[in-house]
């Protein structure tokens, strides 16, 4: 088959439909291993970018970027008939929830729409985009059959979950393993040669694609769950005066039936806070109510509350109302020593502090500014030079940039969520 031999011989042009945190690195792992990649975004910023070789994504080198795109490798564009050249196309565009917390499906929808218009026989579409289980069966198959492929036969269709882990030092896309579910057993069998060939890492096969979208929601919901836990614990342990943090520690020491899970100030990123929404969603449709997800949704969506009342009672206790402090918020991504914004806690922390008319700033060496999508507003980072005029000091990401024996040394006031001033006790400093 001739798709077989150019996956075998690299000569087979890879397509990416979407160049952010999943699809540039994708891209880049795919041209390093000798395949020449074309990528499709609507964005004007991603596809200039990427053809001036200029990175944006953290878990890309720069360098690497460079490099391939002047080697002609990577190439971006916003026009989907470049798609007709294609021969494997990974579909890694936004899943978000709309604002009743149900999937947004219409960047897939539209990204298949205009892929079915564009591609041609014996090519393999793989969707990348983390979903609800079902929608490779309902929307990428059917989309394609209409026009007269074959499923299987002269047109293959598969899911594969992404599983990247922004800031993650050792496990990149190219050494993660990966689980693919695809329409056909022939699906499954060039997806994995495919993966094969542009992958360090181990192939798990399941045997449909809702298999491999439903096992992505569990990895997902799993964690939300355990943190949630975690959380709730935090709010018990606060109540008794027991240390949470030294509490873990201790649970860690057993070898066998634990795994350690932190509480935080919020869930922040793309997966985490989204993902088990999609199935709380999906399970509706077969009349079932998932009360654990959801409880634990609730749980971790109310934790910047918890962070701002104890605030308040810690500068109670020194005689400051929150209303007439100056507050400092250290670290805006929603995870340490990284840029990404999604999701991130700080968010609904500053419109706690707007609503009780507090004065604050932030700080983020990985984050010069940003917008607030929940109340339309701008912020900019500032410096550190003036720590000593804040009333309070909270440490939402616990950035390995920041100087923490400092930091301790110059606050009047610290609320720790991320137990980053662990080894430093002082008298100024308090956990959540």
């Amino acid at each position: 088959m001739e798709l077989i031999k150019k996956i075998e011989n690299k000569t087979a042009i890879v397509g990416v439909i979407g160049l952010g945190y999943v699809g540039l690195p994708m891209a880049v792992t795919a041209a390093r291993k000798g395949f020449k990649v074309i990528g499709i975004d609507v964005s004007k910023y991603a596809v200039n970018h990427v053809n001036a070789g200029d990175n944006y994504i953290g878990d890309v080198d720069d360098d690497e970027l460079k490099e391939l795109v002047e080697k002609g490798m990577i190439r971006a564009s916003f026009d989907y008939s470049e798609m007709k050249h294609a021969d494997v196309i990974m579909i890694a565009v936004p899943t978000p929830l709309d604002k009743y917390q149900q999937p947004d499906s219409s960047y897939v929808r539209a990204s298949v729409a205009s892929l079915a218009e564009n591609v041609s026989e014996h090519t393999l579409v793989i969707l990348e985009s983390t979903t609800y289980p079902g929608t490779t069966t309902e929307i990428l198959a059917p989309a394609f059959a209409e026009k007269g492929f074959k499923i299987g036969i002269n047109f293959f269709v598969a899911f594969s979950p992404e599983r990247v882990d922004p800031g993650n030092k050792q496990y990149k896309t190219n050494n993660t393993p990966k689980v693919v579910g695809g329409m056909t057993e022939k699906c499954n069998m060039i997806s994995e040669l495919f993966y094969k060939a542009i992958l360090d890492a181990p192939i798990y096969l399941v045997s449909s694609p809702a298999v491999a979208e439903m096992e992505k929601i569990y990895e997902n919901t799993f964690r939300n769950i355990n943190i949630a836990l975690a959380n709730e614990m935090t709010i018990l342990c606060e109540r008794m005066n027991i240390d949470i943090w030294e509490v873990i520690e201790a649970a860690k020491t057993k070898p066998y039936g634990f795994m350690a899970f932190y509480p935080g100030p919020g869930i922040g990123g793309h997966c985490i806070p989204l993902d088990p929404f999609y199935l709380t969603w999906k399970a509706r449709e077969y009349g079932y109510h998932t009360r654990l997800i959801e409880l634990a949704g609730e749980i971790n969506n109310a934790m910047p509350e918890f962070v701002i009342s104890k605030l308040v009672k810690l500068l109670n206790k020194i005689g400051k109302a929150l209303s007439r402090s100056k507050i400092l918020l250290l670290g805006a991504a929603y995870k340490k020593d990284i840029e990404d914004m999604r999701e991130s806690p700080i968010r609904d922390l500053i419109l706690i502090l707007e609503k009780n008319e507090a004065t604050f700033d932030y700080n983020d060496p990985h984050v010069p500014a940003f917008h607030n999508e929940l109340n339309d507003k701008h912020y900019e980072s500032v410096g550190l030079e003036k720590l000593e005029d804040y009333d309070a000091v909270i440490i939402v990401t616990d950035h390995s940039a920041y100087d923490y024996k400092d930091i301790i040394k110059r606050s009047k006031l610290i609320l720790d969520t991320r137990h980053a001033c662990n080894g430093h006790k002082a008298e100024n400093v308090f956990r959540m």
